[in-house]
C-alpha cells in the first residue's frame, strides 16, 4: 500500500520517500541510505517515528540517538540536523503541507 503512494521529490542523494498528501499536513515514508549528515535546517513542526535503523538527530542543539520504535518532535522554526550511519526507514509528519512535492 505504501509503495503505491507517489514518490516525493527529495533533493538528497540516497534518500527516497513516498508521499501521503493532506490538505493541511504532509506525511512522508522515508528510506534513507547511510548518507552521513543532513545539514542543519528549519521549517514547520515535524513529528516522526523510526521503523528500522538508527539516526542521530540534533534538535535545537541537543543530540539524541533514535532507533526502532523511537519517536521525536521538532517544533516549528527550530534548527535541526541528522546523521545516518546505516540504512534507516522512518515516517515524518510535516506541519507544512508543501514540504515536498510529488514527482
Amino acid at each position: 500500500m505504501i509503495m503505491q503512494l507517489p514518490d516525493a521529490d527529495i533533493p538528497f542523494e540516497g534518500v527516497k520517500g513516498k508521499l501521503m498528501q493532506g490538505e493541511h499536513q504532509q506525511t512522508v515514508f522515508f528510506e534513507i541510505e547511510a548518507v552521513g549528515e543532513v545539514a542543519e535546517h528549519k521549517h514547520g513542526a515535524q513529528w516522526g517515528v523510526v521503523f528500522e535503523g538508527e539516526m542521530d538527530l540534533t534538535i535545537g542543539g541537543e543530540t539524541k540517538t533514535y532507533g526502532k520504535g523511537d519517536h521525536y518532535f521538532v517544533p516549528s522554526g527550530v534548527l535541526h540536523s541528522a546523521v545516518f550511519r546505516q540504512k534507516t526507514w522512518l515516517m515524518d509528519v510535516f506541519e507544512d503541507h508543501d514540504r515536498y512535492a510529488a514527482r
